[in-house]
C-alpha cells in the first residue's frame, strides 16, 4: 500500500524569510545497508551549495542519515556523521560471528542479530532523541509485519522508529512501536519519494543508493536477500518517477559503484568522498547548465512540449 500522504507541518524554512524565493526542497534517502556512507558524501556536497531541505524522508540506513541531517543541517553536521560511518565495522552492526548466527538459527529465533549494535550507531549518530528535538521535520518509513502496510512515523521518540526502519526481516528483531510491530521500511518502499510530493515542495534530491548490484555472486544469505530487495527497489521507484508532476524537479544524486557485500563497511571513507565528487560534479553542472527534470531525462515520452 501506498500509505497516507502527510502534510509538512510548521514554517518552512521558505515561510520563515517572506519574500525569500528559496525553491521548497525535499530529501529523499534511500535504504541501502551498508550502502548508506555514500549519502554522507552527497550530503557533504548539498549543504556546500547551500541546498537545505524544508523535509526529510527517509527509509532504513537513509532514515538514519537523515535524522543526523534533521538534527544538524550544516557541514559539522555532515562531518559527525562521516566520523560514525568511518568507524562503523561489521562487529558493530552484526556482532557475534557465524557461530552466533548458527545457534540463532538452531534456536529458531526470528532473527540472526539482536538489535543493540543498531541503537548505538542511532546514539552516536545524532544526539536527537524524540522527533521534536529536530530542526527540519523527519518522516521515517517502516512496515508493518502483520498487514503489509507502509508506515510513515512522524513523531514520538526516534530510536524505536529508526530501528524499525532497519530491521531487515530475519536479521534484525521486529521492533514493536505504538501498537504495531515493525520491520525494515525497505520491504515496501525503499526510495520514499511519493512521500516527498505531499508537498508543498518544488524541488527533491534523490539520495538512492539501494539500487546498485554487485558484480560478484552472492556469498551469503544475506546477499540473496539484498540482492531480492534491490530488483523490487527499482521497480517501485521508476514507478514512482513516472508520476512525478510536471512542475517538480527531481534530481536523482549519481552513487559510486559499491561492490561490498552486506558486512563489509570498509574503505568508508574512500566512498564518502567518491559520492562527494560525482554529486558535486552534478550540481555545478547543473548550475551552469539547467537540466530537465529527472522524469524527462529518463521517459522523455512524458516531456511537458514547449507553448
Amino acid at each position: 500500500m501506498m500509505g497516507t500522504r502527510l502534510s509538512f507541518p510548521g514554517r518552512s524554512r521558505a515561510d520563515a524569510a517572506p519574500g525569500s524565493s528559496r525553491p521548497r526542497t525535499a530529501f529523499v534517502l534511500s535504504g541501502g545497508g551498508n550502502q548508506g556512507v555514500s549519502q554522507v558524501g552527497m550530503l557533504r556536497a548539498l549543504l556546500e551549495r547551500e541546498i537545505v531541505p524544508d523535509v526529510v524522508i527517509g527509509t532504513s540506513a537513509g532514515a538514519l542519515n537523515g535524522a543526523a541531517v534533521a538534527y544538524a543541517p550544516n557541514l559539522t553536521g555532515v562531518a559527525q556523521l562521516a566520523a560514525v560511518w568511518e568507524q562503523l565495522r561489521s562487529e558493530h552492526v552484526f556482532p557475534g560471528g557465524k557461530i552466533h548466527r548458527a545457534w540463532n538459527v538452531v534456536r529458531r529465533g526470528t532473527s540472526l542479530f539482536g538489535n543493540e549494535g543498531l541503537a548505538a550507531v542511532i546514539h552516536h549518530a545524532t544526539p536527537a532523541r524524540s522527533f521534536s528535538d529536530l530542526e527540519i521535520p523527519l518522516r521515517v518509513i517502516a512496515t508493518d509485519l502483520d498487514t503489509g502496510e507502509e508506515v510513515v512515523v512522524a513523531r514520538g521518540p526516534l530510536k524505536p522508529a529508526l530501528l524499525a526502519s532497519a530491521a531487515l526481516p530475519g536479521v534484525f528483531p521486529i521492533v514493536e512501536h505504538d501498537g504495531r510491530r515493525l520491520v525494515d521500511g525497505g520491504v515496501v518502499n525503499s526510495v520514499p519519494l511519493w512521500h516527498a510530493l505531499s508537498g508543498p515542495v518544488d524541488r527533491v534530491f534523490v539520495l538512492n543508493v539501494s539500487g546498485a548490484t554487485s558484480d560478484h555472486a552472492e556469498r551469503s544469505p544475506l546477499d540473496v536477500v539484498m540482492t531480492s530487495f534491490t530488483h523490487a527497489r527499482s521497480q517501485r521507484f521508476e514507478l514512482e518517477l513516472r508520476h512525478v508532476p510536471d512542475d517538480i524537479e527531481v534530481v536523482v544524486l549519481p552513487r559510486p559503484r559499491d561492490p561490498r557485500d552486506l558486512m563489509d563497511f570498509s574503505g568508508a571513507a574512500e566512498l564518502i568522498d567518491e559520492a562527494y565528487d560525482l554529486t558535486a560534479k552534478l550540481l555545478d553542472s547543473r548550475e551552469a547548465h539547467p537540466v530537465v527534470t529527472e522524469k524527462a531525462r529518463r521517459f522523455p515520452r512524458l516531456r511537458r512540449q514547449p507553448a
